[in-house]
């Protein structure tokens, strides 16, 4: 078993919380960890990992090299010198068995001062297409893991296998029906959900998604209107709560309206048809969870890795990928009607759960102690 790992994550949350799965696991088998934090979200970050008890540094900020932003690049330069200087010191004097890095350009810096150090290094990617940053370091790599089969694994340059996706460990709750979950949602926060209306699920994300907001809110709004078991929880990022909260006004139909919900678990058990971006983590909790879902890909990622991701779930039959340009208050309302009349969302929901949806970062762990093991 690996007795201390350095994980370097940072950047987006689809980078950061699956890096902190792992940090908590490899904690709760009574081993060390450290996390090394970059990018502009760490300072945020390291107070949540504090809260686990994980310890945890911050290297310099260092933004994402581009060519359309000349200045970006100087900062990236100075950015990587420092966090390589950084942690390659932190590396020397804290020995770790392994380095894992989770992605992004945020991983470089330590990284190379693995390298520079002949440390063991591992490599997890959160999506359906493996990023720049992780196509470049695999060189360097015993493993590179993905949470789902990569679309372009053959540009992996080191041993290449599917781990799945280190599930936010809270999320792993003791199983609920759906009146349980109501339920819970009622008493905390006090609405009229009831467990025989048709409960669809709305969110965009951390931040929110103003176009699913918008879009799907008028879509429900509608569909409420014509049938009246609709009811709706949706998560509006804590930047649109205010709007989306003037938009519904006082509504007709049963509506819990929160900027974010640490209780996911009762959101996901609650939902007969959830509506969504694809981003790593939300196709891998609906895959664990066997939620049949709307995703809308976000037409920024990198890439288009949400893409992928979204083409993922929608061959295993358990979601329908909407193009974000496609959506229309129109197109919304009869997606809705469709799923709706459907009435078979819960049986095609479970297609997508996976054997060991729970176990991604157990299974990084084991690659880990298994791949060192061999290597002895």
């Amino acid at each position: 078993m690996t007795d201390y790992i350095v994980i370097t994550c940072g950047g987006t949350g689809g980078h950061f919380y699956p890096g902190l799965s792992i940090a908590r696991t490899q904690q709760d088998r009574g081993k060390k960890v450290l996390l090394l934090l970059s990018g502009k979200n760490s300072a945020e970050q390291s107070c949540v990992a504090e809260k686990f008890n994980i310890p945890c540094l911050t290297l310099p900020h260092m933004p994402s090299p581009s060519i359309k932003h000349p200045r970006n690049c100087w900062k990236f330069l100075k950015g990587l010198l420092g966090g390589i200087k950084q942690a390659k010191a932190v590396l020397k004097a804290e020995k770790p068995t392994a380095v894992l890095g989770m992605g992004s350009f945020a991983s470089l810096p330590v990284i190379w001062a693995a390298k520079s150090l002949r440390l063991p290094i591992f490599l997890h990617d959160g999506n359906a297409r493996i990023g720049k940053a992780n196509r470049f370091l695999s060189r360097y790599a015993r493993v590179l893991a993905t949470a789902f089969p990569a679309v372009n694994f053959h540009k992996v340059r080191s041993k290449y296998v599917v781990s799945g996706m280190p599930v936010r460990p809270e999320l792993k709750q003791s199983a609920m029906s759906k009146a349980e979950a109501i339920n819970a949602l009622n008493e905390k926060f006090k609405s009229s959900l009831t467990a025989e209306n048709f409960t669809i699920l709305l969110f965009g994300g951390s931040q929110g998604a103003r176009k699913l907001n918008e879009v799907f809110g008028k879509g429900v709004k509608a569909l409420a209107k014509k049938h009246s078991h609709i009811q709706l929880i949706q998560l509006t990022g804590a930047g649109e709560f205010d709007s989306v909260v003037k938009f519904y006004g006082e509504p007709d139909f049963p509506l819990l309206l929160l900027p974010s919900l640490a209780e996911m678990h009762w959101a996901y058990n609650a939902a007969d048809l959830v509506i969504c971006r694809s981003g790593g983590s939300t196709v891998a909790e609906l895959n664990a969870f066997g939620k049949y879902a709307v995703v809308v890909p976000y037409p920024f990622a990198s890439e288009l890795h949400q893409d992928d991701n979204a083409d993922y779930l929608a061959t295993l039959g358990a979601a329908e990928k909407v193009n974000n340009a496609d959506l229309n208050e129109t197109m919304a309302l009869e997606l809705l009607e469709r799923l709706y009349a459907q009435g078979d969302l819960a049986e095609l929901g479970k297609i997508s759960i996976q054997p060991q949806a729970w176990q991604g970062a157990e299974n990084m762990l084991k690659i880990i102690d298994e791949t060192l093991e061999e290597n002895k």
